[in-house]
């Protein structure tokens, strides 16, 4: 059986916008990103490779849905993407909580330049043709 609170964070999920599911993701990202580098300065191996893991699956998935003809930036957001996977694995491996602190501070900015997107269109939707 469905807990309340698993159903309403599925019914969150089911009924957001595109721009507020990307920020959930980066919110979800910025999270398991703390959470990997706070279990790395503790010696919590299992759990840094955890969260770790998870924050390469979600970077991913954004990798992989940005679509690179949309704007001019997009092949650029995808290399990032592409170093902060490389980062992830190499802090992982060499359990290095530095490196898991730089790519918080590269997705922190785009996560806060996403919410303010997505709040801009959630108060300027286009008009319907």
């Amino acid at each position: 059986m469905t807990s309340p609170l698993n159903r309403y964070l599925q019914d969150s999920v089911n009924t957001a916008s595109p721009g507020k599911l990307l920020v959930m993701l980066y919110d979800r990202l910025v999270l398991d990103l703390n959470q990997g580098e706070e279990a790395l300065r503790n010696g919590e191996r299992e759990l840094a490779n955890d969260k770790l893991n998870h924050a390469q699956e979600i970077i991913l998935e954004l990798r992989t849905t940005l679509d690179l003809e949309a704007w001019d930036g997009a092949p650029g957001l995808a290399s990032l993407y592409g170093y902060l996977l490389t980062e992830l694995i190499g802090a992982n491996i060499a359990r290095d909580p530095q490196r898991v602190a730089l790519c918080r501070g590269h997705i922190e900015p785009l996560r806060d330049a996403w919410r303010e997107a997505a709040l801009l269109a959630a108060a300027n939707p286009a008009p319907v043709a």
